[in-house]
């Protein structure tokens, strides 16, 4: 299976929704002159979204600096974006962000710290996610 990456801001929705998921994941850490993860292999990034109410500002800044690395982004294979239902269309929007410029598929979106629906959905997901692309690689 691939490895996952996350950013979690002071909220730390995204941390428990990660530690909920019980899979090894590196942080991206809050503060900028911190070092940044560097993946060993390919990776799915889970990020929160930011967004005003016209969607600006959607994908946190040290996610964008992690991202900006052309190695690191190569081995960028999907997005699994949370958020806050309350927000509406911004809702996720970090995801849709990523996923569009990367050229990587939204895998799925979660609410807060996600529900144990939502923890099992994602676990199966990935299984499946990281075994049809080590099938397709061949």
């Amino acid at each position: 299976m691939g490895g996952l990456v996350y950013y979690s801001s002071g909220s730390g929705n995204t941390a428990r929704f990660v530690a909920r998921l019980g899979l090894p994941a590196q942080r991206i850490p809050t503060r900028p002159d911190d070092p940044l993860p560097d993946p060993p292999g390919p990776y799915v990034l889970i990020c929160p979204t930011y967004a005003d109410g016209q969607g600006r500002g959607a994908v946190a800044k040290p996610v964008i600096r992690f991202l900006n690395d052309p190695a690191r982004r190569a081995l960028l294979r999907g997005v699994i974006a949370g958020g806050n239902r309350n927000f509406g269309a911004t809702y996720g929007l970090a995801g849709e962000a990523i996923a569009g410029k990367c050229a990587v598929p939204l895998l799925f979106k979660f609410e807060l710290a996600g529900t144990e629906t939502d923890i099992a959905r994602v676990r199966a997901g990935l299984e499946k996610f990281w075994g049809l692309e080590c099938s397709t690689a061949l």
